[in-house]
């Protein structure tokens, strides 16, 4: 059996860190960590990773802790353990309860894990969500994506169909933006105040800090009546996948059919090499409820429903592990 060490992140780990993060089978730029310190003074970032017996680093996993509880990275969209191509499960199951013993000999009781929806992965990687059963883990949270499949023979229902010609017949252009001022100030900010009394989870100034960290990876396309904006998305693009990470329009958007016509031209000419374009959650309530609307709009792009699970994990349970392999 091999022997895994297991110890906190540091800054000295930096160029380690993402040097693993960029070949991992199952990570994105958001964990790298220009993404992720740039709100480290909200989260006590408590990150760790996991060596063999070589000093070999193996798994990171991105996180932050609260008290007695260790969250796989209330900062970011997914989280989990980030593995490499050539890890086998029986590796992943000696370096979870490495990690879990860890975790309990720093006074941290529970793990709670935000896992990576498979999509993002390049290669399978389902092993912690197998080891959450042996685990005893709770689901304390499951949310549903719209994604689709760009691969599939998907198609536009009669309403986006319709949706697109209004567009069409409004003269609305679609031009991608350099910065985000516009959109953010004009469109996103009054849209999120005004229907749901909330603000965008990254400030303007912390979006633009991240285009200028990931410039490939983060882009705005805008909508324009007259030259004036209407709508407009925020898209994180990963190798696999188009995910649209902010989408509004103002009250004018099914009339103007600005959001359909915007989606079809992304999705038909713009990331058409995707695999997979996905248009994130529709869910409320730590997802118990889905906006029925919302939902409705996305499927209509052909978007169909995977989903994201969010476990609890009590760390002193590392020892159920000992018997997994006969």
């Amino acid at each position: 059996m091999k022997n895994y060490s297991v110890r906190k992140y540091q800054s000295s780990d930096y160029s380690l860190w993402n040097e693993f993060v960029a070949n991992a089978k199952n990570a994105t730029f958001l964990f790298h960590r220009d993404f992720m310190d740039y709100h480290k003074d909200r989260f006590e970032d408590y990150s760790v990773l996991i060596f063999d017996e070589k000093q070999n680093l193996k798994a990171v996993l991105p996180a932050n802790r609260v008290g007695e509880t260790l969250f796989s990275h209330q900062g970011l969209t997914y989280g989990g353990l980030v593995l490499n191509q050539k890890t086998k499960l029986r590796d992943v199951i000696m370096m979870v309860a490495a990690m879990l013993f860890f975790l309990e000999k720093n006074d941290i009781s529970k793990l709670q894990l935000k896992q990576i929806p498979s999509i993002y992965n390049d290669f399978p990687s389902e092993e912690v969500d197998y080891l959450s059963f042996i685990l005893n883990a709770k689901i304390v949270r499951k949310d549903t994506l719209s994604v689709i499949d760009l691969l599939s023979d998907f198609k536009f229902t009669t309403d986006r169909k319709q949706g697109i010609k209004r567009g069409i017949k409004n003269h609305l252009t679609i031009k991608e933006a350099t910065n985000f001022d516009l959109f953010w100030n004009t469109v996103l900010i009054p849209n999120l105040e005004e229907k749901h009394s909330t603000n965008p989870v990254h400030t303007l100034e912390e979006i633009t800090l991240l285009k200028a960290n990931f410039p490939d990876n983060i882009r705005q396309f805008n909508v324009y009546k007259e030259d004036q904006i209407v709508a407009g998305t925020t898209i994180f693009e990963s190798k696999n996948v188009a995910h649209s990470q902010y989408i509004s329009g103002n009250s004018d958007a099914n009339e103007l059919g600005s959001l359909d016509v915007l989606h079809e031209y992304l999705i038909s000419n713009v990331f058409k090499e995707k695999r997979y374009f996905d248009f994130g959650i529709s869910n409320e309530n730590q997802g118990k409820n889905i906006n029925e609307g919302l939902q409705y709009w996305k499927e209509g792009f052909g978007a169909r429903t995977l989903v994201q699970n969010f476990y609890e994990i009590e760390t002193k349970n590392y020892s159920l592990l000992e018997n997994v392999l006969l």
